[in-house]
């Protein structure tokens, strides 16, 4: 079992930034490939960025691709999302993902593929 608590989000003007972190209850932090989605209302919840379990491989949705940067710090059972160069349209409840144990240089971009879910923090950009 994984816990996930995020943190870090809030109000931003268009083109500020926000870094969210999620920290991870447990040992087994290392084992899991991570993820951040987001949601808003009336939409399914999208992808944005994953990470492999070592952080050798990255992958973004092109609509963040450029702006947005995950990482993780194994000793800290943290990862992160910084964003930058937010937009009106980046408003969401952000999400990040333990996914299910896999090979370690793997990330994945379905929903499916994650186990463990956090709460959710919401980010909100003002135009």
């Amino acid at each position: 079992q994984v816990q996930l608590v995020e943190s870090g989000g809030g109000l931003v003007q268009a083109g500020g930034s926000l870094r969210l972190s999620c920290e991870a209850s447990g040992r087994t932090f290392r084992t899991y490939a991570m993820g951040w989605f987001r949601m808003v209302p009336g939409k399914e919840r999208e992808f944005v960025a994953g990470i492999s379990q070592l952080g050798g491989n990255t992958g973004y949705a092109d609509s963040v691709k450029g702006r947005f940067t995950i990482s993780r710090d194994n000793a800290k059972n943290t990862v992160y999302l910084q964003m930058n160069s937010l937009k009106p349209e980046d408003t969401a409840v952000y999400y990040c993902a333990a996914a299910v144990p896999g090979t370690s240089t793997a990330l994945y971009y379905t929903e499916g593929r994650y186990r463990y879910w956090g709460q959710g923090t919401q980010v909100t950009v003002s135009s």
